[in-house]
């Protein structure tokens, strides 16, 4: 089922680039709006918020985020959360979901194709994940996600450029629906697939994620993969500083109007330390 829907989505996407000369630039903007915020329900809620607790959210960002996360059509926040948590339990491994040693095709989009790994259920089953059903925004949005889904992903992104400004049902719905939706999941698939093999590793070369620069410009800002995997409790995945993320930006901005607090950050000291002990000497 799996393969037969990709493999028609990804055609739609291929033909609704025919459709970008002939739409209006309102509708490419609210295209590229809508991937945005797309991103952020995966990047600053599921990714950050949810799976690492990085930093806490008042009850109005997170309804945001789980609208977002919904727009996004990545499972619901917990079983988002659930199969993260588990990868990065055990990265490269057999119980990792989207094991990247099994290659870079399946890292991206082949583990969407196949059963589970028997080690992925067996040792997912032993992680206890009842915070995330704790939080009444992900229990709401785990209840109702199909019709979150139908409404975020596919009904608003589609409604809108038709309504406000007069584009065609067809070129709003192939656009802002169906193309954003295929280029947003393939971009969050490089962070499981490139990221995880092309790269330096400034802080430890000793396992596998590495600093992407292109991933983290599409994932905006998740390609600082080795440190990420190095320092997962950090909320900006990166070092901070002159770096590209926008996410951690987001959430900045989200601190400075109140509803972001207890940002986890990984001290300098500990940084330097963990590059001069583990890293490749490449930063």
């Amino acid at each position: 089922r799996n393969v037969v829907l990709m493999g028609l989505l990804h055609l739609g996407a291929v033909y609704a680039l025919s459709l970008v000369p002939r739409a209006q630039i309102l509708t490419l903007l609210w295209a590229y709006f809508c991937f945005l915020m797309t991103a952020l329900g995966v990047t600053a809620g599921a990714h950050r918020l949810w799976s690492h607790r990085s930093y806490k959210a008042k009850l109005p960002l997170r309804i945001f985020l789980a609208a977002a996360n919904s727009m996004a059509f990545q499972n619901d926040i917990y079983e988002w959360s659930r199969d993260h948590r588990v990868h990065h339990k055990y990265s490269e491994t057999d119980a990792d979901p989207h094991n990247a040693r099994r290659g870079f095709f399946f890292a991206h989009i082949g583990w969407l194709f196949m059963r589970k790994h028997p080690d992925v259920i067996e040792k997912g089953s032993k992680l206890d994940f009842t915070d995330l059903l704790d939080d009444p925004v992900v229990r709401f949005q785990r209840k109702y996600y199909k019709s979150s889904v139908v409404l975020m992903c596919f009904v608003i992104p589609t409604i809108v450029p038709w309504y406000f400004w007069g584009e065609s049902l067809w070129n709003a719905y192939f656009l802002a629906s169906i193309l954003r939706y295929t280029i947003s999941l393939n971009v969050a698939w490089l962070v499981n697939s490139a990221a995880h093999m092309y790269g330096n590793r400034p802080y430890d070369k000793y396992i596998n994620p590495r600093q992407n620069t292109l991933v983290t410009l599409g994932a905006i800002g998740e390609g600082f993969h080795n440190y990420h995997h190095t320092f997962p409790f950090d909320y900006s995945a990166s070092e901070l500083g002159l770096k590209f993320n926008p996410t951690t930006w987001f959430i900045d901005f989200m601190f400075w109007l109140g509803l972001v607090t207890d940002r986890k950050q990984a001290p300098k000291e500990m940084i330097q330390a963990r590059k001069e002990r583990t890293g490749d000497g490449s930063a």
